[in-house]
């Protein structure tokens, strides 16, 4: 059971990062934005997110599925709207360019919505959304996967985890970042089990024949995740529902892939013929907090809403009621400060491709 964990400065693992990244073809800009976003998710513990999809990317790159110097461009506009082609670049600086959009279209008239064509995967949806709350916005972010989810009633995968995200600013306190698969669990959530020779808890996946399990590698042998809910007794229509939303948003408004036809990560590499679209999507949107009131009683209200939810009765004294994002906040608060940490079976990966390029080991 792998369970032992070695933390690494955060200064040296963003530079190995950007140091994979410019192996591959990035520009220094590129790379250091790519860079940012994993180290994002690391820092705030998400790390089925972060340098672990490291090795992923190259595999990627192998593929040619990664364009390491895209031209990302505007293909359809409106003053409030935009689609963009990412180029097959990579979703950790196509989302990014795009969000740029949404927050200038916002500034100028409220509010602004941008869809993506033709990316990859994006890191987590939090770092896109973020970028909002930096201006003193309300930001949203989602993006579709690979098919490995159900639909209610099915075996059959049809969808992915298709994350959303939604960030709301705040005054004294952080700002409230509710940022989630629209499955039971995300799918790096498994492969961390996997890494650690843990079982997953009941209701997050089914096997090949559509019966629960526990084991966190059935995924890689046909099985399939469940929406959010787990089955229909505890609402998995609800978020079958929502996972759907995240597919049309992402894919069928922006020209992408979809539904079982989003292009695969690297650990389910299938040909791809046949597509009715162009890569992976991902849909993005920022609200100017400020077109609908002042800014300063924005805050206020919301920090007392904070404040309150915080002051909830609890069922336990020991367990304090979260408002979302607080416990990733914690963890960046932690993790800039004693490293990010890392299992072994990790260490060794990326270890691999500093071998590969020529780059100095962690």
């Amino acid at each position: 059971m792998e369970i032992a964990l070695e933390r690494i400065a955060e200064k040296k693992l963003r530079k190995f990062t950007q140091d994979v990244f410019l192996a591959i073809g990035c520009s220094k800009d590129d790379a250091e934005l790519a860079a940012d976003v994993l180290l994002k998710a690391d820092l705030r513990g998400i790390d089925s997110h972060g340098v672990a999809r490291l090795t992923g990317y190259v595999r990627l790159w192998d593929k040619k599925r990664i364009n390491p110097t895209p031209q990302i461009k505007v293909v359809s506009e409106t003053p409030s709207t935009a689609t963009i082609d990412g180029d097959a670049g990579l979703g950790l600086v196509v989302a990014p360019f795009a969000m740029k959009i949404a927050l200038e279209k916002a500034k100028k008239c409220g509010s602004g919505w941008v869809a993506i064509k033709n990316s990859n995967h994006f890191g987590i949806a939090g770092y896109h959304a973020l970028m909002a709350v930096e201006k003193n916005m309300i930001g949203m972010a989602m993006t579709n996967a690979s098919p490995l989810v159900t639909p209610t009633f099915s075996k059959e995968r049809m969808l992915g985890t298709n994350p959303i995200c939604y960030t709301f600013p705040a005054g004294k306190y952080p700002p409230i970042v509710m940022d989630m698969a629209t499955s039971t669990a995300a799918n790096g959530k498994l492969e961390v089990a996997k890494r650690k020779d843990l079982p997953i808890p009941s209701g997050w996946a089914q096997d090949v024949d559509g019966k629960p399990s526990v084991d966190a590698g059935v995924v890689t042998r046909g099985g399939s995740l469940l929406p959010l809910g787990g089955d229909r007794e505890h609402g998995s229509h609800k978020g079958y529902g929502l996972s759907a939303a995240v597919d049309i948003f992402s894919a069928v408004v922006s020209g992408a892939n979809y539904g079982p036809w989003a292009p695969p990560f690297v650990a389910y590499l299938d040909p791809l013929n046949d597509l009715p679209g162009e890569g992976l999507g991902h849909f993005l949107g920022a609200w100017r907090v400020d077109a609908f009131r002042p800014i300063e009683d924005y805050k206020k209200n919301i920090d007392q809403w904070i404040g309150r939810f915080k002051s909830a009765e609890r069922i336990d004294e020991s367990q304090p009621v979260i408002i979302p994002g607080e416990p990733e906040y914690e963890a960046e608060l932690v993790n800039r400060v004693e490293g990010i940490p890392l299992v072994q079976s990790v260490k060794d990966d990326l270890n691999t491709l500093a071998m590969r390029f020529d780059i100095e080991a962690l």
